[in-house]
């Protein structure tokens, strides 16, 4: 559980030797110079952020680092998901390698989901593993991506393709930074929270029926809880299940939907990431009463919950369409998680009860999609 620090939180995420803390909390990006120089052996740091966010926060970042000493080495790239891309990738690491970057130097990823996902990667890859912190600017990266490992790039197969499970050295989730995101960024790191309360927690689910609405409007109390909440669940499954080889495939629910979506967009940014997971869990759930696991009300009660916040549940009405059953299912066959053509789904019994069905029919799932589509 979420341990509290006056008004800071700390997870932490137990991996033996590679454990971390997770601190969540309002201010932290101007304490984050104190918080890091401990695991520096050279007076710098290199960052890595985007146009959008460097504009915002790296001079707040560069007067915390260099009050502790420290000189920030910054490289930004263009925001949006094409820059999680094998091209992009090389010129940072490039980059590094031009400003004599070595493994024991820390590399700060400043951004959200796409950022913190681009710089793992690179970490794990520069002279085979540099240090690196996450910083997450996001609520989606705060909650989800920034914790746990996983970083990767997009192939033009398909979504995260290239990758590596490489830990941070921390995290640090500045949830003032959250007062910046548009409300669409807002609402798709929602969707990410509301995911924790369907794996495996009814008890956050009702909860989020009654304070969701002040987590999206940023309360501070409601937000710093949901935060902690959804990172301490996350960090439980992840230290039972580090590289995705059983439970932490619950992490996925919605995602396999949801990939599919943003592969038949193209990855445009007409829908996000947090969007699309919205929906591959109203559509996991729904598919699910379909299979007789679960009962039409839970179902219809979890997209209430996601729609009261302003997310879209509907294929029928959701941005960037027309999302055709067809090129659903063949973009669900290119899926990371796939294991020898069979294709996974996280499905459920009931709120709080998702389960990993390891061999879903995919020609049920495209009669499936096909009936939702004529709903809405």
């Amino acid at each position: 559980m979420p341990e509290t620090m006056s008004d800071t939180k700390r997870v932490r995420v137990e991996l033996g030797d590679r454990s971390y803390d997770i601190l969540i909390g309002e201010g932290l990006l101007a304490e984050a110079g104190t918080l890091i120089a401990p695991m520096v052996r050279q007076p710098r740091v290199f960052v890595l952020t985007d146009d959008t966010v460097g504009g915002l926060y790296a001079d707040t970042l560069s007067d915390s680092l260099s009050r502790a000493g420290l000189a920030m080495r910054m490289k930004s790239v263009p925001p949006g998901e094409g820059s999680k891309s094998w091209a992009v990738l090389g010129d940072v690491l490039d980059w590094l390698l031009s400003e004599g970057a070595g493994r024991d130097d820390v590399l700060i990823a400043l951004g959200g989901g796409i950022v913190g996902d681009l710089t793992g990667v690179a970490a794990s890859l520069m002279k085979r593993g540099m240090k690196f912190v996450q910083v997450p600017t996001t609520l989606l990266a705060q909650v989800d991506s920034s914790v746990g490992g996983k970083t990767a790039v997009n192939a033009s197969q398909g979504k995260n393709l290239i990758g590596a499970f490489y830990q941070p050295q921390l995290v640090l989730a500045d949830t003032a930074a959250l007062k910046t995101l548009p409300e669409r960024e807002r609402l798709a790191g929602y969707a990410e929270i509301v995911k924790y309360a369907l794996i495996d927690d009814p008890d956050f689910f009702d909860w989020l029926e009654r304070r969701g609405k002040d987590v999206v409007a940023l309360d501070p109390e409601a937000l710093g809880e949901a935060v902690a909440v959804s990172c301490a669940a996350k960090a439980r499954i992840v230290s039972q299940d580090e590289t995705e080889a059983g439970v932490r495939a619950l992490l996925n629910l919605g995602h396999t939907f949801g990939h599919a979506l943003e592969a038949a967009n193209g990855f445009q940014p007409s829908l996000l990431h947090g969007e699309a997971v919205a929906a591959g869990m109203a559509l996991a759930l729904r598919y699910s009463v379909r299979q007789g696991l679960m009962n039409g009300q839970d179902a219809d009660r979890a997209s209430r919950l996601l729609e009261s916040a302003g997310l879209v549940t509907q294929l029928k009405r959701l941005n960037g369409g027309p999302y055709p059953a067809d090129r659903l299912t063949e973009a669900m066959k290119q899926d990371k998680k796939v294991r020898a053509g069979r294709v996974p789904l996280i499905l459920a019994r009931g709120l709080g009860q998702a389960f990993i069905q390891p061999d879903a029919d995919l020609s049920d799932v495209r009669e499936f999609l096909n009936e939702e589509l004529q709903q809405g």
